[in-house]
């Protein structure tokens, strides 16, 4: 069968994986996802990999559009993903509501599992909350940084130490199973981030492309948009 292409950043791996199956058998081709930080996808995009659909933040969408790889007018909002807490599945949930509850349970832990602090965003935004609590360099040693959120939570639910805890997008910690979601991070260090599906400018097949992106998007799926912990988006 011939391949459609989708490079995404990690927040939409479950639903895609959901929809896969229906959208090969309407469409006829195989679905070929790679999913990883955004940065990442970003740069194997400017790389020359193919692609036919992209998913990474907006920002980074509505760039490549005034750059030229991503087609103008096919850009579509997915939803709005948070970032949260995990812990090992089994394992007490911390108190994680203010920033002195948070920097507490950071430096208890034996080991702290996060996306890349230089290409994915919630490992970006991460790296600047222990700045913010001011205990970046005292954790240094205990940071355990991966390629993207679902690597980093398979690593920590594989460990087994019961006293890490890790952060990502809560799309990334649902769909991993042997960690928890505890919660958002706290109010202060919230990170709403929009996702947004486009048809890339070299896509071989523009309208399957736009068929998947309207499937990710349709209403008949927003429960398992809501499911996977996407939000929806304000009017």
């Amino acid at each position: 069968m011939t391949p459609l292409h989708l490079m995404s950043g990690g927040a939409t791996q479950g639903l895609v994986r959901q929809l896969q199956a229906g959208f090969e058998t309407s469409s006829g081709l195989t679905l070929d996802a790679v999913f990883g930080a955004v940065g990442a996808m970003k740069q194997r995009l400017e790389g020359g990999a193919p692609c036919d659909v992209l998913i990474l933040t907006q920002a980074l969408i509505d760039g490549l559009v005034k750059s030229g790889p991503v087609r103008a007018g096919t850009d579509r909002k997915v939803g709005i993903v948070k970032t949260g807490v995990a812990v090992k599945a089994g394992t007490p949930w911390p108190e994680v509501d203010t920033a002195d509850n948070l920097r507490h349970v950071l430096r208890q832990a034996t080991g702290i599992y996060f996306p890349d602090p230089q290409l994915a965003t919630a490992g970006i935004h991460f790296m600047k909350v222990l700045h913010e609590l001011g205990i970046a360099a005292e954790v240094t040693e205990r940071l355990r940084p991966y390629p993207n959120g679902a690597t980093a939570m398979k690593a920590m639910a594989d460990c087994v130490d019961p006293k890490v805890i890790g952060c990502t997008q809560v799309t990334e910690i649902l769909i991993t199973d042997g960690v928890d979601l505890v919660a958002d991070l706290p109010l202060i260090f919230e990170l709403a981030t929009v996702y947004t599906a486009a048809v890339c400018s070299a896509s071989q097949h523009p309208e399957a492309a736009a068929q998947l992106i309207e499937l990710l998007i349709s209403p008949a799926h927003a429960s398992l948009r809501q499911q996977g912990g996407f939000l929806p988006l304000q009017k």
